[in-house]
């Protein structure tokens, strides 16, 4: 896609399916042939002008509204032609197959998915993070996701990466100064309180960071896995959380024979609630099917970002059943991950007298020290104080102010950054501060920021971004 990006492009830039309004968009160079065959006249630029769009044979194919947008005062920054018209499947299939004729000979051709949003980017109409942003707009699955993927494009979280990026252009800038001038015998850095100014930029970027791990949890979701020996209550749990009766409940045990997968909202988090079939903990299932099952309960386990060990406060005391989720404890505190992922939930709490002590976390989970509650799936009770530390295992206590959206990728290129000021902090602090390797880790801290905004990317990253996005965006 990256080789083409000189060819005129066109397609449905709205959604498959009958609408009131669709729309036929095309970018590139000389449209001017595509406006004639299409319109019939030039057209004003940036003004709406309501006509019939001609078919090969002069007739029209529909009434609407034709911009023209000249470059490269565009979304794109190339010359654009947007047709407005009904949306209707049929005819808009129509007018793109027209555009297509009419465009022959200028090289027109299909767009790719993203090539438009990706057109914007090459021709500095947006960086990196923000045409990302589009897809994420579009993508969200929460009003708070929406709202901070728009804030995303419109260049707030670039404004604070660009502004990390300037300091340390500066601070470059003063180290080899002094590596080019060694002559002048004056120290620029101590001059300069160059070691003063890299601790307040490693201080910004810790907060830049804090905040967009909460915009990537924002967009990705956190993963939250429901687990414990069959018949405590999982799948009452999820139908709960989830207010539906999403998961089969019986009182047979091993019902659930795999994941049931629910996405819900709290406080306008994304939360994927996987149910999960009933772990034993001697590891014989039934049956092959429930062997497979609990293999995939493991396999959840650990890609988790919170696991909630649910336990029956019914049953509680009785030998066989408290050893099984004893050697259930076992295995979940082995996992390297175990430490802050730990959630454990006595389920039941309406079948028990109420002021019940609760029993002794199992010698296994001691150490870690996980949050311990009391619910009932049945009734509700206990369900709020669950979400809420849901929320606080990830780090999340309510929406920051102006929180904007991230990805993955943009957390760990932030993280590469930080490891770079990390090194030049300590090779600054030296009285033998070896200059050279000071500004190599600087202007590696700087290229790792510039991933983030597209300043340098590779190719492949390039297409992998693009190659997600919807055709017409």
């Amino acid at each position: 896609m990256l080789g083409r990006h000189h060819e005129p492009i066109v397609a449905v830039a709205t959604a498959a399916g009958r609408g009131a309004v669709g729309i036929v968009r095309a970018s590139g160079r000389d449209l001017g042939v595509l406006v004639q065959a299409l319109c019939g006249r030039p057209l004003l630029p940036r003004h709406a002008t309501y006509l019939p769009f001609l078919g090969a044979d002069g007739q029209p194919l529909d009434q609407g509204l034709a911009l023209h947008f000249p470059a490269p005062h565009s979304a794109t920054g190339e010359e654009v032609l947007e047709l407005q018209a009904h949306g209707g499947p049929v005819l808009l299939q129509l007018l793109l197959a027209r555009c297509l004729e009419a465009g022959r000979p200028i090289g027109l051709r299909l767009a790719e998915p993203g090539e438009f949003t990706q057109r914007a980017f090459l021709n500095d109409k947006l960086d990196l993070a923000q045409a990302e942003a589009v897809a994420d707009l579009i993508d969200a699955s929460t009003e708070a996701a929406a709202r901070s993927a728009g804030r995303a494009l419109a260049g707030a979280f670039s404004g604070e990466v660009n502004a990390l990026r300037d300091e340390l252009v500066a601070l470059r800038l003063l180290v080899e100064a002094t590596l080019d001038f060694p002559e002048e015998e004056i120290d620029f850095l101590q001059q300069a309180d160059a070691r003063g100014r890299l601790e307040r930029v490693a201080a910004t970027l810790d907060a830049v960071l804090a905040r967009t791990r909460q915009g990537a949890l924002l967009r990705e979701g956190m993963q939250v896995v429901l687990a414990g020996q069959p018949n405590v209550g999982k799948s009452s749990l999820l139908n709960a959380l989830a207010g539906a009766e999403l998961a089969i409940v019986t009182p047979i045990a091993g019902t659930t024979r795999d994941r049931v997968r629910e996405t819900i909202q709290i406080d306008g988090v994304p939360v994927h609630v996987t149910d999960t079939a009933g772990l034993r903990a001697d590891g014989e299932a039934a049956d092959e099917v429930e062997r497979i099952g609990i293999g995939r309960s493991w396999s959840a386990i650990e890609a988790a970002d919170a696991v909630v060990f649910l336990r029956d406060l019914a049953r509680a005391g009785e030998p066989a059943h408290d050893a099984a989720d004893d050697r259930i404890a076992e295995r979940l505190a082995a996992h390297p991950a175990a430490a802050g992922r730990l959630l454990c939930v006595w389920n039941k709490a309406d079948a028990v007298p109420p002021g019940t002590p609760l029993p002794p976390l199992p010698a296994a989970l001691q150490a870690l020290e996980p949050p311990v509650l009391r619910l009932s799936a049945a009734t509700g009770e206990g369900l709020e104080a669950l979400r809420r530390a849901l929320l606080r295992q990830v780090g999340w206590d309510s929406l920051p102010e102006g929180l904007t959206i991230a990805r993955s990728r943009h957390v760990e290129a932030l993280h590469r950054t930080r490891g770079h000021l990390q090194q030049a902090r300590a090779l600054a602090a030296r009285d033998d501060a070896a200059l050279d390797l000071l500004a190599e880790e600087l202007r590696l801290a700087q290229d790792a920021l510039g991933a983030i905004t597209g300043a340098f990317s590779a190719d492949d990253l390039l297409g992998e971004i693009f190659g997600r996005f919807c055709i017409g965006k």
